[in-house]
């Protein structure tokens, strides 16, 4: 799939209920960016980040991946390349052990046992959660969960990580483990959150949804320093002194 761009043009989607959750969505990721989606709750971070790989069909308007229209005959292709890491690692692990929950992709897939089995152990110690692969899933914390939930991903060798706040519920040291192991990805990333400390760790770009649609689409240290926009986002942003200066943003 050439450049693995991901594109939305004119995206709408309204929910059975006439809910109006996204209004004419455009923007293009090229190959290797990493996007911070951002926004109040509400605004419609989950509800785009959903439409990335198919769980949503948009209303009117159209995503693409790479060479492909995301369609019901493009579909399998498209999640092969999108891997998108949910909000609660539990929608994510639902096997008896580590090791079943993350070859149920490959296996999925029609790999050979082999290739599963050394896709499982790549992605686990790409995790850095090895040790873990016999443990029972509900049996982890909550950061070890969601790596366990990355490594589900990364085992269907994506080229795209989608994940929505996956920050959240971490204490502060699997937050900066996370932050870390993310910064080592070479994927091109697309991060829903609100956690903006790891928006100036680890994305170039931000994106600021509000009610829906697009208010700014920039780098990340030009956006954080305008307190107007973020204000009438209805975003209430405070940021650590570290990152701040570590970015040489003044808040």
């Amino acid at each position: 799939m050439s450049h693995h761009i991901v594109e939305a043009k004119n995206l709408e989607f309204s929910y059975p209920d006439d809910t109006h959750a996204l209004h004419g969505i455009s923007f293009r990721i090229r190959h290797g960016e990493s996007v911070a989606i951002v926004g109040a709750n509400g605004a419609g971070k989950s509800t785009l980040l959903l439409h990335l790989n198919g769980y949503l069909t948009p209303t009117s308007g159209q995503v693409r991946i790479g060479d492909f229209p995301l369609a019901k005959e493009t579909l399998q292709e498209v999640r092969r390349t999108v891997g998108m890491v949910f909000q609660d690692p539990d929608d994510q692990l639902f096997m008896s052990t580590v090791y079943d929950d993350v070859a149920f992709g490959p296996l999925n897939l029609g790999l050979p046992m082999d290739e599963v089995h050394g896709r499982v152990l790549k992605a686990l110690e790409t995790v850095g959660v090895l040790e873990l692969k016999d443990r029972p899933s509900h049996r982890l914390s909550s950061g070890q969960k969601r790596r366990v939930a990355i490594a589900t991903v990364l085992s269907m060798s994506p080229d795209i990580l989608v994940m929505d706040e996956p920050s959240s519920g971490l204490d502060p040291r699997a937050r900066r483990q996370l932050i870390e192991l993310l910064k080592s990805f070479q994927h091109s990333k697309i991060i829903a959150t609100h956690d903006l400390d790891m928006v100036l760790d680890i994305c170039e770009r931000t994106i600021i949804i509000n009610a829906g649609k697009i208010e700014a689409d920039g780098p990340t240290a030009e956006i954080f320093q305008n307190e107007k926009l973020l204000n009438d986002c209805q975003e209430k942003f405070s940021f650590a002194k570290k990152s701040a200066e570590k970015s040489s943003i003044n808040i």
